[in-house]
């Protein structure tokens, strides 16, 4: 072969920039033209990373792509959640510099050239643009506003977090700081920047540009009371070092709601002088029910269950929990033969219930095993340029 024969190699990619969409078919494509304008002549690529129930916005992604290359697709199905995504984006870079940015427009995209600049400059391993560098109006407005701002200091409270902004959706990381973090990222919630941060052996280098959210294009607001508690969640965990993961905080959450379901149901029956075993399986029911649906939209909110598989969820759920309820009584009664106190033994079994009902409903309803951190990261997606859909996890409806 002669040198003329060979094709030259492709120069490294700078920087890979994950966009994370639900339905934003409306607004991906002038999200990625800014962004690729702000990027300039810094080589990089574009990764969607789409968990749309439709196909609209995939569809605009793959126009894209077909007539540029450096614009990539990642379709899951399946699973949902802004952290999760992410990290299925960031797994499958090849940038030095990776991050991330939403696709609704509320993201100064502009700001990446400045960005990349900061990360070179000051040698950091992040760069994050902050909502709140020199208190500047932050975007945000009411309820939303009240929201961020706790958050936020309750994140910097519990990481002690050397950022302004730890709940900031916009920020690039050096690959090596990402090699660092990865095994220690849980891929639950939508705030993906609290364990970045808290993910490392040591405290990362930060540096910060100032910004703003601005309108978005189209869609709404994600931000909601189930976000917050999912952050709750993932701040017990941190601040455990991980002993505590941050679904069994949500399920245990969840479970204490049963307790006080399961007492107002007992207590109005037994009012209305219903017979003592029918109102304690009216009781245990009801509150089966709530916990199950409660668990569905918050501790798995990626993996939801919606339809038919909702009720064959629920038909697992209830029997997990029915062989968790068996335990407890075993354990407390063995511990009472030990001679320990009836209190400490009841207790006891609670605990023991609950780790249980935990491992065994996740496996039971959402076909997840608890430690599998990777199970919701996108093990079901597609590519533009794998256009065979993988088959979705059993028991998941998209």
């Amino acid at each position: 072969m002669t040198a003329q024969d060979q094709t030259p190699a492709a120069p490294p990619i700078e920087v890979s920039l994950v966009i994370c969409t639900m339905n934003e078919a409306d607004s991906i494509a002038p999200v990625i033209a800014e962004a690729q304008g702000a990027l300039g002549d810094l080589t990089h690529e574009i990764i969607v990373v789409d968990d749309s129930p439709d196909e609209r916005t995939a569809d605009v992604v793959r126009g894209l792509a077909a007539q540029d290359p450096r614009i990539r697709l990642v379709r899951r199905e399946g699973v949902r959640g802004l952290a999760s995504a992410c990290i299925a984006g960031w797994d499958a870079a090849q940038g030095e510099i990776i991050g991330v940015m939403d696709g609704d427009g509320q993201h100064e995209a502009g700001l990446l050239g400045p960005m990349v600049a900061a990360l070179r400059a000051d040698r950091a391993d992040l760069v994050i643009a902050s909502r709140f560098v020199h208190d500047r109006d932050i975007g945000l407005t009411g309820f939303r506003r009240a929201l961020s701002i706790f958050g936020v200091a309750l994140s910097r409270i519990v990481i002690g977090a050397a950022t302004t902004d730890p709940l900031a959706g916009f920020f690039l990381l050096r690959r090596e700081w990402f090699a660092e973090v990865r095994p220690r990222l849980s891929g639950v919630g939508f705030k993906i920047l609290v364990d970045v941060l808290a993910g490392g052996k040591r405290t990362p280098k930060v540096a910060e540009v100032a910004t703003k959210l601005r309108p978005r294009i189209a869609g709404a607001s994600k931000l909601d009371l189930r976000i917050m508690v999912e952050l709750a969640a993932q701040l017990i965990e941190t601040r455990s070092g991980r002993l505590i993961p941050s679904r069994f905080v949500m399920f245990a959450g969840v479970g204490l709601t049963g307790v006080v379901v399961h007492t107002s149901i007992l207590g109005t029956l037994d009012a209305l002088n219903a017979p003592f075993w029918a109102a304690q399986a009216s009781a245990i029911s009801v509150a089966m029910v709530s916990n199950f649906a409660l668990n569905n939209l918050l501790t798995f909110r990626d993996l939801r269950l919606t339809g038919r598989a909702w009720w064959r969820g629920l038909a697992g759920f209830a029997l997990a929990c029915s062989s968790g309820a068996l335990i407890s009584e075993l354990v407390a009664v063995g511990l009472t033969h030990l001679h320990a106190h009836r209190l400490v033994a009841g207790v006891m079994g609670a605990v023991v219930a609950s780790l249980w009902n935990y491992w065994s409903a996740s496996r039971a309803a959402w076909g997840v095993a608890p430690k599998g951190r990777d199970a919701a990261l996108g093990e079901a997606v597609r590519t533009a340029a794998e256009p065979q859909a993988v088959k979705p996890p059993a028991n998941i409806s998209a």
